[in-house]
């Protein structure tokens, strides 16, 4: 085995990159650059009826946003290549013939229904199923007669049954498995010519050099079949050393799971409807995101679930919040990449001493894979949230405001159209915010045309329809008339010597002016507001108020 430690991430394109999988990648990342060795990205795309056409490219860009750059795969390139599993299956033929020619892999023509009777049989007798290996193996021209009659031509590997499997994991010890507990020979070459899983990954470790496999502990029962094919093809390396990884559990219960976005939405969409699917697609949904009446009512029966812009436009469509579970999520919630990296960092790992905030350089200087835990890890979003803010508050403002141009421009927000200085001065404004989220949500009033202002009825009933708010609001409008020019500190104490006069807090002079500009209760400090938006806009603001609410104070 080289000395030089060779990691590597290789995700399934069938979904975006979750926090799971991202997880995986950043702890293969950190040991790579703690040894000063190489991380490596490989696409496992063998699996057709999966794939998803735009997973592959937002893991990517999903890893680019972390910081997670890798040393080789795709579009880097490197002396491995190709790094999609699709492109590599001359290797896997090869390697295939090689075990079925030694006697350590055979071909069986089960078709589905005939292997679902021989589990059923299994079960009935109260037995684990145990493929049942033929006492002569198939050759060539049993496999032409197959093929000819139509039947499913697939390959097993000839799992030893003799002895015990051992794995020794650098997490968990030394493990034991039985060849029954692993269902007997598996298949390792399926009936439409691509590789399974369990066989590509072995072959792609190898012929890539990988030294350590960093991953879910999930993958725990599929490392014995997977060393007894290492043994059977490549004796002449030792196996990389392996570590399964803790489960994230979600602060709601459950492993924390992709499914999570969405059973969300598919649980909001049944109560919407009475549980009724075809009562779904008569409320207008066909067609959101290109969905067809007979996918929608697919995926509310629980048979399918369309690909994630699909569910994103629906959810967006029908005003349903999806949980973050993918990295992409959390980007447009308005979280910092530092944020997210410090965050899972800590998900079954810890620096051995009480620190939580640490920076991508001091996380590689201390990640060592001596001190990952076994014990399940709780990804709570409550510490999430107090992460963000003190990174918010901590990293370079300039590093800050570029995260937040980008997260402007994700989300389609107003907010992008203003210049640098002004965004810099919005960021400095939401000191203490919590997401990127919050400082737009804040901002955004300032963005969006004078008449286009969507007052909110709580706002309105709460504020300006009480405590004579709309006469308090135009003693403000007078006042701000005759000022010239306007800063901020004089609007603050024009505000302030007003709430003096008619003997009232601060707040029964700001509320009604807040809500005439932003239409809420949520905006930046209003004086810097009033500054923001300029005299002419501010003004026509709060007349639009006026002529809309007056009457409906008088009355």
């Amino acid at each position: 085995m080289p000395e030089k430690v060779v990691t590597r991430f290789a995700p399934s394109p069938t979904g975006y990159l979750h926090v799971g999988g991202a997880r995986t990648a950043l702890f293969n990342w950190l040991w790579a650059r703690r040894s000063g060795g190489t991380f490596l990205l490989r696409i496992e795309d063998t699996d057709l009826k999966r794939n998803t056409p735009t997973a592959a490219r937002q893991v990517m860009q999903d890893l680019r946003w972390l910081g997670i750059e890798w040393d080789e795969g795709p579009e880097v390139g490197g002396p491995h290549g190709p790094y999609w599993q699709s492109e590599r299956l001359d290797l896997y033929n090869r390697c295939v013939r090689q075990l079925v020619e030694a006697g350590g892999a055979y071909y069986c023509f089960e078709t589905p229904e005939e292997l679902d009777a021989m589990r059923a049989q299994a079960e009935a007798q109260k037995k684990g199923f145990l493929y049942p290996r033929p006492e002569r193996f198939p050759s060539e021209q049993d496999v032409e007669k197959a093929r000819a009659e139509g039947r499913p031509v697939t390959v097993r590997f000839a799992l030893p049954m003799e002895k015990p499997l051992v794995v020794d994991d650098l997490i968990r010890g030394r493990i034991t498995f039985s060849p029954a507990e692993l269902g007997g020979d598996f298949i390792i070459l399926k009936s439409d010519g691509f590789p399974t899983y369990n066989f590509a990954c072995v072959v792609d470790d190898y012929h890539m050099e990988i030294t350590h496999v960093i991953r879910g502990q999930e993958h725990l029962m599929n490392t014995p079949g997977q060393k007894a094919l290492w043994e059977a093809l490549f004796p002449d390396r030792p196996t990389p050393q392996y570590a399964h990884m803790s489960v994230t559990v979600s602060d709601t219960g459950g492993k924390l799971s992709k499914r999570e976005r969405p059973q969300t939405l598919r649980t909001a969409l049944q109560k919407m409807a009475d549980v009724n699917p075809n009562e779904v697609v008569a409320i207008g949904l066909t067609g959101v995101g290109g969905i067809t009446a007979g996918q929608l009512q697919s995926f509310l029966h629980g048979e399918t679930t369309p690909d994630i812009p699909v569910i994103e436009a629906i959810a967006k469509h029908v005003g349903v919040r999806l949980p973050e579970i993918n990295i992409v999520d959390f980007f447009r919630s308005g979280y910092l990449p530092e944020t997210m990296v410090n965050f899972l960092a800590l998900l079954g790992w810890n620096p051995g001493d009480q620190r939580e905030i640490m920076t991508v350089e001091e996380l590689i200087h201390s990640f060592d894979l001596t001190r990952l835990t076994k014990s399940n890890s709780l990804f709570d979003r409550k510490k999430l949230l107090a992460f963000n803010t003190e990174h918010l508050r901590i990293e370079p403002p300039e590093k800050v405001l570029a995260h937040f141009q980008a997260y402007l421009q994700e989300v389609g927000s107003p907010v992008r159209q203003a210049d640098e200085a002004t965004l810099a001065r919005i960021v400095k404004l939401c000191e203490g915010a919590r997401t990127f989220e919050d400082i737009e949500r804040k901002s955004v009033f300032a963005f969006v045309a004078d008449d286009a202002i969507e007052y909110e009825e709580k706002a309105v009933q709460k504020v300006l329809l009480k405590d004579r708010a709309l006469e308090i609001l135009r003693q403000v409008r007078q006042r701000l008339a005759g000022m010239d020019p306007l800063t901020e500190q004089g609007i603050e104490e024009m505000l302030r010597g007003l709430a003096e006069e008619r003997q009232v807090g601060l707040g029964k002079v700001a509320q009604p002016l807040r809500v005439a500009l932003s239409g809420t209760t949520i905006s930046l400090p209003i004086f810097d507001s009033v500054s923001l938006l300029g005299k002419e806009r501010t003004l026509q603001r709060i007349d639009r108020t006026l002529t809309r609410f007056e009457a409906n104070a008088q009355a």
